[in-house]
């Protein structure tokens, strides 16, 4: 029941051809004669496309971020500027070589990985066998195929017969039986047999290089790139057009020296713009590869872990993905003899079979790998038929332990009926009968026969096997569907094979095979209106069947087309193509050399449990990646805007004429101070990367007007915070000013710079740890001690230079701007008055920050509580209801609840019998798993009414979520009369199905909500 012959892929991908009998085997080359074949045909690997690392390290240093600094730098040294020139120089950099850094080591890690799985191949080159690597193989040449390697090119057999596992080619579980003329692919394994082959193609002119070329599409911009470029342009565009407004103000009205107000200016506006916003997210990004290594996932592309963090559909291959890639004997065996068992079956298939030599065909592996060889030592082996395909079974003929000689055959169920003469009619009827089932449902079967004491065939009984779902998938999936992750299985494999595993796994049955999936335009490029045609059918399928490598690429395309962040897992070269157009390709462990060069993450391990942590800790990474760019889109603005009003609104001259005639008539801060804020925030932000975080249970989402406010909010506090203590400074001298009031002396303008310093120093490093929890206060999630050590170390060097800044260091140092450290003067007390000022405003800056967040949540501003509940990644409503969005509003809250209903139902059938009460809910179960049906369907039809198949009432969803919510309720309440031993197990299933259906109950709310919503728009 595996893939067709018409399903096999060729030379090019094209049908399957018939084997070739004409062709000339190979003898074998001679070295000279190899070496000027590879020259015409070149190497046979897979093209790939590299950059030198030095070019990576130039681009770190001509992206838009590193431009501005550039032209910095040009100024400063036009100035002759000299230490501003170095520290910017610096900055340049030691940010580039982070860059460069992070960005190779990664590539490094993939790099290892694939020269520690080189391939060789056996190759008889000037007269002799040996091994060599498979790269250098050339068309012609005379290769060995033995059972166990890889097949290192396409070959054609020479002669003989072996088994080769397609199963990464077509999906197919079983081995192919290839004969003189068949040829073998790369990629594939051969499984049984030994025979020498003839190299057909090499390289690109595979199979498996043609296949590839569906992968050399250009990379367009990342996700995180453009979110980040948005941010980035935003706060570059406001720093330009503020600090070239103060430029002009400082020349034009205040009579500044153009070179001071210049120099002034540009370090502004580098102190300013994001310098380090992207390698902070890069460090950010590789800390968090390695941590999904040590896991088991090697990341291949840094920026995929941010998508996969809003990963909200993975599309996953079968074989050898969700599967275990090899049959297994199920435990539904037929029986069509009395007093015969599954046992007996087994032994008398193994007595079929040369037991005591290595088996000959997958067949034969399967049957002697699970019956009791042990039991067959006491028969006599006399003779024995061998597997031929003109009849299509094996036989043993033997000597039992009593001395009785008699006959054991395995085969086709339809082959051994012809043999059966014991009641061969009825018996007929009911091999055949189970046979179409066992085919419906895409299992495997094998029949035994045996001769009785009259020498009749007789059926025994019927072996079923099928290649099962790995033991840890089920279990994964969910928890997949739990983190808000819609799961679709897609396979080259047969349709029947595919439904019945779908259905083992709870996926659901809808799986249509490719008849009606789209294709290439006929100049192979993607047809433009792919998602609008087709989204709705594949996100409304539970996966698909009998697909060929160009199906599973355009269903990615469509998904992506319509807004969904997609993720492809498979293992084959015909999941390639699709692993390289997904958001998120996913190489599973033993994957080809095809999928590991197409995926964006390669596993090490067995399995897709690595793939919900990978979810985890890429959600985590995303959370950290937030928590910085709040807090530097706040420190940007605070530190901008200060010094935008101060210059215009706070003139220190007039302020401290009387008092102190070294005032300036703006105030400014050296260049130095500004560089030594820069330098130690991006150096603390590093430790962002290590800080600890809650991960979202549901795909993340940049709500970029969301978190603008926000930062806005920490922002305002700390510059108003700022700019009243240069107020309250400048005004010491005042008897009624705020200083003079709190018993305060009056400052001189040098310490008023120290001490500005350490404010805006303070309030950025404390802003951190507001900007770091969300809707929560400051305290409501504990700091990693690596964040806590770096912020205080910085805090700690800042507040020792402005306590101890000598005030007669030269001038080249502070650009003429008079320091003095706060603890030089007669009073002593300022550093620390400034530091309980600033934790007073840090405290007041994070109840803003909730009060603010509090806010939203409760008028739903921006979109910030229903943007998570759409399963679409840069949506914020469900659209109308032709939208993707409402389509597939709740339907893996569906899935969800029906596992988890289905394993509430189980925990209260295991106590029923102890507590008879808890048989009603077992009954009150099965109505909610039908409200849960019914609140889909309503939602589907825009919230319309639908009947209740179970009470033959019409209801909606939002009356049939309510009377689940009522029931489930119910049920809790009668956990209690469930004994203590298995009560908590209750309860916790319960809390599950409850969680869920709150989750599904918020969606259809927010959906009706829009409805109305819409509603009065077109009454109005």
């Amino acid at each position: 029941m595996g893939a067709t012959e018409e399903q096999k892929p060729a030379e090019g991908g094209g049908e399957h051809k018939a084997p070739k009998k004409d062709f000339v085997p190979a003898t074998g080359f001679t070295t000279e004669e190899a070496e000027a074949l590879l020259l015409e045909w070149g190497r046979n690997e897979l093209e790939e496309k590299s950059t030198p690392k030095w070019i990576i390290f130039l681009k770190m240093l001509i992206q838009p971020m590193p431009i501005m600094i550039w032209i910095a730098i040009i100024i400063m040294l036009a100035l002759e500027h000299w230490i501003d020139f170095g520290i910017l120089m610096a900055i340049q950099f030691i940010n580039a070589f982070l860059g460069w850094y992070e960005t190779v080591k990664a590539a490094d890690a993939v790099a290892a990985l694939k020269a520690s799985l080189k391939p060789l191949a056996t190759v008889k080159r000037d007269g002799k066998w040996q091994n060599i690597d498979a790269a250098v193989l050339v068309p012609g040449d005379l290769v060995l195929l033995g059972a166990g390697s890889s097949v290192p090119a396409d070959c054609l057999v020479n002669h003989g017969r072996i088994e080769v596992d397609q199963s990464a080619l077509t999906g197919e579980s079983l081995p192919v039986t290839m004969y003189a003329g068949d040829s073998a692919k790369m990629g594939s394994t051969i499984t049984r047999g030994e025979v020498e082959g003839t190299v057909e193609f090499t390289g690109k002119h595979t199979f498996f290089g043609k296949t590839a070329t569906m992968l050399q599409q250009a990379d367009g911009m990342g996700h995180l790139q453009k979110i980040l470029m948005q941010i980035t342009l935003a706060l570059v565009v406001l720093s330009v057009a503020l600090c070239v407004t103060a430029l002009g103000y400082l020349i034009g009205y205040g009579k500044e020296p153009v070179k001071e107000a210049l120099s002034f200016t540009v370090v502004l506006l580098v102190a300013s713009i994001p310098i380090a916003i992207e390698i902070v997210c890069t460090t950010t990004l590789a800390l968090g590869s390695r941590q999904l290594s040590q896991e088991g996932a090697i990341v291949t592309r840094l920026a995929s872990i941010e998508e996969m963090a809003g990963m909200n559909m993975l599309c996953s291959d079968k074989t050898g993905t969700l599967t275990l890639n090899k049959m297994v004997i199920q435990d539904d065996c037929p029986i069509y003899t009395a007093g015969e068992t599954m046992e007996s079956v087994l032994k008398y298939a193994a007595l079929a079979a040369k037991w005591k030599e290595p088996p000959r065909d997958a067949l034969d592996t399967l049957v002697l790998t699970s019956a009791k060889l042990d039991e067959l030592d006491s028969f006599e082996q006399i003779d024995f038929l061998p597997f031929d395909p003109t009849i299509k079974r094996t036989e043993g003929t033997l000597r039992g332990p009593d001395g009785k000689v008699f006959k054991t055959t395995k085969g086709a169920p339809h082959i051994i009926l012809k043999l059966v003469e014991v009641d061969s009619e009825e018996v007929a009827k009911r091999v055949n009968w189970k046979v179409m089932d066992l085919g419906r449902r895409g299992i495997r079967s094998l029949a035994v026969a045996k001769t009785n004491d009259d020498g009749k065939w007789q059926m025994l009984g019927i072996l079923t096997f099928l290649d099962p779902p790995r033991p840890d998938t089920k279990e994964t999936l969910e928890n997949a569907m739990k983190l808000g992750v819609d799961v679709k299985m897609i396979t080259g494999d047969h349709q029947v094979i595919a439904k019945e595993t779908s259905r083992q796994l709870g996926l659901g049955t809808n799986i249509p095979d490719a008849a009606n999936l789209p294709t290439m335009d006929a100049d192979g490029k993607i047809p433009k209106d792919l998602g609008k045609k087709y989204g709705k059918m594949i996100l409304e399928a539970d996966g698909f069947a009998q697909v060929y490598p160009e199906h599973k690429y355009l269903i990615v395309e469509a998904l992506r087309q319509e807004g969904f962040a997609c993720g492809m897992t498979g293992d084959g070269v015909n999941d390639a193509p699709a692993l390289k157009r997904a958001d998120v390709g996913i190489a599973v462990q033993g994957a080809t050399d095809a999928a590991r060069a197409a995926a964006d993450m390669v596993l090490t391990k067995e399995g897709l449990s690595v793939i919900v942590h990978a979810i985890v800790v890429a959600r985590c990474i995303f959370a950290r990646m937030k928590n910085f760019i709040n807090y530097r889109i706040a420190c940007t603005l605070q530190l901008l805007l200060f010094f935008f009003i101060a210059i215009f609104a706070l003139h220190p001259h007039e302020y401290l004429a009387e008092h102190d005639p070294t005032a300036l008539h703006f105030f400014k801060m050296p260049v130095l101070f500004l560089m030594l804020i820069t330098v130690l925030n991006d150096g603390t932000l590093i430790t962002v990367a290590y800080d600890n975080v809650n991960p979202s249970k549901q795909p993340e989402k940049w709500n970029l007007k969301a978190l603008w406010a926000i930062s806005t909010v920490l922002a305002s506090i700390a510059l108003l915070s700022s700019l009243l203590l240069l107020w309250a400074a400048l005004d010491s001298w005042n008897p009624n000013g705020l200083f003079h009031k709190m018993g305060l002396p009056g400052m001189q303008f040098d310490q008023i710079v120290t001490m500005i310093y350490l404010k805006v120093s303070l309030s950025d490093f404390l802003t951190l740890f507001s900007a770091r929890t969300h809707n929560g206060f400051f305290w409501s999630s504990r700091p990693s001690w690596m964040l806590s050590l770096g912020a205080c170390l910085s805090m700690g060097i800042s507040t020792i230079i402005a306590c101890l800044w000598p005030a007669n260091v030269a001038k080249f140092w502070t650009d003429g701007i008079p320091c003095r450290g706060m603890a030089l003067g007669d009073y002593k007390l300022w550093p620390l008055w400034v530091w309980i000022y600033c934790v007073v405003w840090w405290w007041i800056q994070d109840l803003c920050k909730v009060g603010a967040y509090w806010l939203m949540h409760r008028f739903n501003v921006f979109q910030i509580n229903t943007a998570t509940l759409v399963n679409v990644r840069d949506a914020t409503t469900f659209g109308d209801k032709t939208s993707l969005a409402r389509v597939s509003a709740a339907a893996v809250e569906e899935k969800l609840l029906e596992r988890q209903i289905d394993r509430a139902a189980e925990a209260v059938a295991r106590v029923a019998d102890k507590a008879p009460e808890m048989r009603r809910a077992s009954q009150d179960l099965a109505m909610v798993r039908s409200s849960v049906r019914v609140a889909r369907q309503s939602m589907n039809a825009g919230g319309a009414a639908v009947k209740d198949a179970e009470t033959g009432q019409a209801v909606t969803s939002a009356e049939s979520l309510r009377r689940m919510q009522a029931t489930i309720a119910q049920i809790e309440a009668l956990s209690r009369l469930a004994p203590e031993s298995e009560r908590a197990a209750i309860v916790a299933q319960l809390e599950s199905v409850r969680q869920t259906a709150e989750r599904m109950a918020a969606i259809d709310a927010q959906m009706r909500t829009e409805k109305g919503g819409k509603k009065e728009k077109e009454g109005h």
